[in-house]
C-alpha cells in the first residue's frame, strides 16, 4: 500500500533545471525528473519521479532507487489509471482515484501550475522572495512552500517544494526540466 500512496502522488537525474520558463502560460507542456518524498499519517516513503504533463494528459512514472519503474499513473480527459505491479486501478479522474485507493487526494489540476511557480485559480500569495518569486502560497486548503529555485534569476524555476495539507506532507525535488516533449 505504501507504493500505491507514492504512486498516486507523483512526483534522478543530477542535472540542474534550466533558467526560466519558456513562456508564462498556464498550460505549457513539460516533463520533469526528480524525487518525491511523502509523509502521511506517520508513514514516510520516497521515489524517483518522471512526470510528463500536457493539457490533455499526464503520465507519471515512479522509480525505484535503481531507476526501474515501480508504478505508472496515466490521466487523460476520459479516465485515470494506476498500475503497480499486477494491480490495476481506474476511476474518472486522478483525484477520485486517490480518494478510492488512499482516502485523500492531491489536486492534479493545480499541481502543474504550482511546479511552474504559478498560482492556479483562487490562490493567495502569502509571501514572495526578494526577486518577487513565490515563496509561500495557499490554495484550496494546500500550503505550497518554495524552498529553493534553480538559481538567483527572476524567472528561474522551482527546484525544491513542500506541499502540505492536514496530515499530508509532500517534498518535491526537481532535478531536470524538459520542454521538448511532443
Amino acid at each position: 500500500m505504501r507504493w500505491v500512496m507514492v504512486c498516486l502522488l507523483l512526483l534522478g537525474c543530477a542535472h540542474q533545471p534550466p533558467v526560466g520558463h519558456p513562456v508564462q502560460v498556464e498550460d505549457v507542456p513539460f516533463a520533469l525528473n526528480g524525487r518525491i518524498s511523502v509523509k502521511h499519517n506517520g508513514t514516510r516513503d520516497s521515489a524517483g519521479l518522471r512526470w510528463e504533463h500536457r493539457l490533455e494528459a499526464d503520465e507519471i512514472l515512479l522509480l525505484t532507487p535503481l531507476g526501474q519503474s515501480a508504478a505508472r499513473i496515466y490521466r487523460d480527459n476520459a479516465l485515470a489509471t494506476l498500475d503497480v505491479g499486477a494491480r490495476h486501478y481506474q476511476d474518472a479522474d486522478v483525484e477520485s482515484l486517490m480518494m478510492q485507493v488512499l482516502g485523500w487526494r492531491l489536486e492534479m489540476s493545480r499541481l502543474h501550475h504550482w511546479v511552474l511557480g504559478m498560482l492556479a485559480d483562487g490562490g493567495v500569495v502569502l509571501e514572495r522572495d526578494k526577486l518577487n518569486r513565490l515563496s509561500i502560497l495557499r490554495e484550496d486548503g494546500w500550503e505550497v512552500r518554495y524552498l529553493a529555485y534553480a538559481d538567483d534569476q527572476v524567472n528561474s524555476l522551482p527546484a525544491r517544494m513542500q506541499l502540505s495539507r492536514e496530515n499530508l506532507q509532500l517534498m518535491l525535488l526537481i532535478d531536470e526540466w524538459d520542454w521538448k516533449i511532443k
